[in-house]
């Protein structure tokens, strides 16, 4: 019997790892089951099959927990990488001793996603929109908490970069001491007082960093001896915003709702979606739970006075502005044909290997759904035919 390669297969919190320990090297692949969308990518891209689909929908809802969206096995997989590349939502890791590596892209054996992720910086506004409307959380903002949204957030009047003049004066100020009590800015210094001049004399002293241009000084200065300009040099908020690439997934919802159309993103999949619900089961909603881009929806019902006789109500819908056909709603959908996807590209760099052309291949291939578990812990779902390229 021999002693190496050894495999197994470990669970550490959310992580499933698969072993393979060879004599003088101990390979690792990591799936993330938690970020684990079971968009299924990584079971076309894998040359060995060595990963099989999961009960998608069961397992991202909940309601089992004896598998997950994929699973891999590790006496087939060969540990090349190819799947931690493919995947969109970065949910697989590989390691070589202990050390994430992916040597089938050091030796230029593959191509990676083309991704087009650029936020302009002169046209952002540091709003907080896109963090927002983010489905992967893959916005960065680097940009200092105000008192509004936090209360021990710096004050608003430090938000925008200003210019502040500060004029007293000498010939109206009678250094009544007012302007001083109300603000902290502003220190009013007077000389000793003396029998010779019988004069109350002194300076006003005035610290531009405390100052907030509230005006109060000026307007209650009794001999308005005091002037006050405040110009703005700056009108928008410090900090950066960016887009951490590892976790974009291309939904292009940042781009869709950037109100100053700041943001370019390209969608690392083009292709069509199509949505029949006639034949979707009322009340599932599994597709909507799934989608790790935020695209399926369950659309308003339709007033009472716009339905038409015979007509179907639609009880399921898609913006396909923000699909990016990773195939999750497809391989999570328990109704036959209810959704069809038909991915018709892939943005990717240029080296394009005789591998690839056959990960691409599988990946173009249309499919609908039908789930169907053939063994506990994996599912199929149905093929509708391959795409034949242009």
């Amino acid at each position: 019997m021999a002693l190496f390669p050894k495999y197994s297969k470990t669970r550490e919190g959310q992580n499933v790892i698969a072993e393979q320990r060879l004599l003088k090297a101990v390979n690792n692949l990591i799936l993330n089951a938690e970020t684990c969308t079971g968009c299924g990518i990584c079971v076309d891209a894998c040359p060995e099959e060595a990963i099989v689909l999961g009960p998608v929908g069961a397992t991202r809802r909940g309601a089992i927990d004896y598998a997950d969206p994929v699973d891999v096995d590790p006496e087939k997989c060969s540990y090349c990488g190819v799947c931690v590349i493919m995947c969109p939502f970065n949910a697989m890791t590989l390691k070589i001793d202990g050390e994430e590596r992916l040597p089938i892209l050091e030796k230029e054996g593959f191509p990676q996603y083309d991704m087009v992720t650029v936020i302009d910086e002169e046209k952002c506004t540091r709003c907080t929109i896109c963090e927002e409307v983010c489905p992967r959380d893959a916005i960065a903002r680097d940009v200092p908490a105000f008192e509004g949204g936090d209360e021990a957030g710096k004050p608003r009047q430090s938000a925008l970069q200003t210019k502040t003049t500060f004029t007293v004066d000498d010939e109206k100020c009678t250094y009544c001491g007012i302007c001083g009590e109300l603000c902290p800015s502003i220190t009013v210094v007077r000389k000793p007082v003396s029998p010779e001049t019988g004069k109350v004399e002194g300076e006003v002293l005035w610290e531009e960093s405390t100052c907030d241009g509230c005006m109060i000084c000026v307007e209650a200065c009794p001999e308005d001896a005091i002037t006050l300009e405040r110009e703005f040099v700056g009108d928008k908020l410090p900090g950066k915003v960016d887009i951490q690439q590892d976790d974009c997934c291309t939904c292009r919802w940042c781009v869709e709702t950037c109100p100053e159309e700041a943001i370019t993103v390209e969608k690392i999949f083009e292709g069509e979606i199509e949505i029949y619900p006639e034949k979707c089961p009322g009340g599932c909603s599994t597709c909507v739970e799934v989608c790790p881009c935020n695209a399926l929806y369950l659309p308003s019902p339709v007033p009472a006075k716009d339905l038409t006789r015979g007509g179907i109500e639609p009880n399921i819908a898609i913006n396909k502005d923000f699909c990016i056909f990773c195939g999750a709603c497809v391989n999570a959908c328990p109704s036959e044909d209810a959704i069809v996807l038909k991915r018709t590209a892939i943005r990717m760099q240029d080296v394009d290997t005789d591998l690839f052309k056959d990960v691409k291949r599988k990946l173009l291939t249309t499919r609908t759904s039908k789930v169907k578990e053939t063994t506990p812990g994996e599912v199929e779902i149905k093929i509708l035919g391959e795409v034949q390229e242009a």
